[in-house]
């Protein structure tokens, strides 16, 4: 199956995809952070060909957690929502767009499903709203005790939001395994 994997520099989904035996490529603006195919670029100049495609839209202008700085930033925050929409609209038969809870749940839909950290091996909070499309709903793997918030905790600094960012192994490994070998039939056959 051909996977991409839109705004990620971490290449966390993309090589847990290319675990399971699929033609996985990262995407981003900025350089891969972990060897493996990425491509350097505006995503939106890659939207065709793919099975499928998982998309890490920046939250900066979209995530409530932000809700006090909006009224200054009406132009930043309306140009996210239409790359959010445009990764959305794209043309491929099934994507899964990630993002924190946001503005998106109002401006277009409520997300299919929020999922956990904790859900997956990792014992932390960190609430992950998942917009799918032609997927099934991801499957908790291992439910962990351990539940802090980390993730929200991390010290300010110029890599904040990059840490912040970076999909947690577990819920990469669920995606590849799930969305692909796991729930195939469900699916439909892959070329």
């Amino acid at each position: 199956m051909k996977v991409l994997v839109a705004c990620e520099f971490s290449g966390t989904v993309r090589d847990a995809f290319i675990k399971q035996g699929h033609d996985a490529v990262s995407c981003d603006l900025l350089p891969t952070e972990s060897p493996g195919p990425h491509i350097q670029d505006d995503v939106l100049n890659h939207l065709e060909g793919w099975d499928l495609m998982i998309a890490h839209p920046p939250c900066t202008h979209l995530c409530v957690s932000g809700a006090r700085w909006f009224k200054d930033k009406e132009e930043e925050q309306k140009e996210a929502t239409e790359f959010f929409m445009a990764l959305a609209n794209a043309n491929i038969p099934r994507i899964c767009i990630e993002n924190p809870v946001c503005i998106m749940s109002t401006e277009w839909r409520e997300p299919d499903q929020i999922i956990q950290p904790w859900e997956y091996g990792h014992g932390e909070v960190k609430a992950t709203c998942l917009w799918l499309k032609g997927l099934p709903k991801l499957e908790p793997t291992n439910i962990v005790d351990g539940r802090e918030a980390r993730v929200h905790m991390m010290p300010p600094g110029p890599d904040r939001w990059k840490n912040r960012s970076i999909t947690f192994q577990g819920i990469a490994d669920a995606m590849a395994d799930q969305w692909t070998r796991k729930h195939q039939t469900n699916l439909g056959a892959f070329a």
